[in-house]
């Protein structure tokens, strides 16, 4: 009779499930607390910019450039669109790459383009709205800065984490396709796996919700600079 999994259940947001799932590793129980970590990451220099951020002069409150939220609905759902776009076919392979890895490169250049779309359309979002808090009131203004120093400090960790969604969403692919294969397919026998069926239909789907999750967590910050600037 086999043996009832023990791998216990991955807490956290969707995305972070999702990445878990893609990579078949578990992830700690207990993550660190956030307190140590930003300490971690903060190097003087930071610290003291985030200080004068918080207990430092503002500047007096004036009429800012309103930021609508169908601007933010307008971008997110372009980023969405470039989600669901059609994924180009590759071009001859070489006869030297392995076939598996061959047929995975459209999908890992669809989602690193997405990425980079999501990166530079959510940086570019994320200082207009800072621009428009900033004269609307001292305490705006002081989320504003606070903000651009949380957004220099986290950004380039944030960058370097996502860069590995398209390697996990290639373990992801040669697993699905070689289990595709057969039942009882291997690892070792990726040049069997057929190159399309429902194996393929998921594939797509899990990759669909992976970067929907990752699109949902480069909008957090804009949300929140957005519900401070609705507030009034």
């Amino acid at each position: 009779m086999a043996k009832a999994s023990t791998r216990a259940p991955v807490l956290g947001p969707a995305f972070i499930r999702l990445l878990a799932r893609f990579g078949d590793t578990d992830l700690p129980q207990t993550p660190p607390v956030l307190t140590e970590r930003l300490a971690d990451w903060f190097d003087w220099n930071r610290a003291l910019v985030l200080s004068r951020a918080l207990d430092g002069d503002l500047p007096a409150a004036g009429d800012g450039a309103e930021i609508e939220d169908a601007e933010c609905t307008r971008v997110r759902n372009a980023l969405r669109q470039a989600i669901d776009a059609d994924i180009e076919p590759l071009p001859q392979a070489r006869e030297d790459a392995p076939a598996i890895d061959a047929d995975y490169q459209p999908y890992r250049r669809h989602c690193m383009a997405v990425q980079r779309a999501m990166q530079a359309a959510t940086g570019q979002l994320r200082g207009r709205l800072r621009h428009a808090l900033a004269p609307r009131s001292p305490a705006k203004a002081r989320l504003a800065e606070v903000d651009a120093v949380m957004e220099a400090v986290l950004s380039p960790r944030e960058q370097m984490l996502l860069a590995r969604v398209p390697g996990l969403l290639g373990l992801h692919y040669r697993r699905l396709r070689v289990a595709g294969a057969s039942p009882s397919a291997g690892a070792d026998a990726p040049h069997d796996a057929p190159a399309a069926g429902p194996w393929l239909a998921r594939f797509r789907q899990d990759m669909r919700m992976a970067l929907l999750a990752e699109l949902e967590v480069r909008f957090h910050p804009i949300d929140g600079l957005l519900a401070a600037l609705r507030n009034r």
